[in-house]
């Protein structure tokens, strides 16, 4: 029973784009692994900018530097 987790930033992933994602992972295991996409899990996270960061900055204060 895979369960799989993807986090991306709060950005407007569209309904399609997530769908997308919730396939293509499932049909990946399938694949590549034999899975039964009836016990798959993919659970898809959205994470606010300001609450992902990197190396030592958020998304969002680095963003904001890289736009200027």
């Amino acid at each position: 029973m895979p369960y799989v987790n993807i986090r991306i930033t709060r950005e407007g992933a569209t309904a399609a784009q997530k769908a997308e994602l919730i396939s293509g992972v499932t049909k990946l295991l399938q694949d590549v692994l034999g899975k039964n996409p009836a016990t798959t899990f993919v659970i898809i996270d959205e994470v606010d900018t300001d609450n992902w960061g990197i190396a030592g900055e958020s998304v969002t204060v680095l963003r904001a530097a890289l736009a200027r």
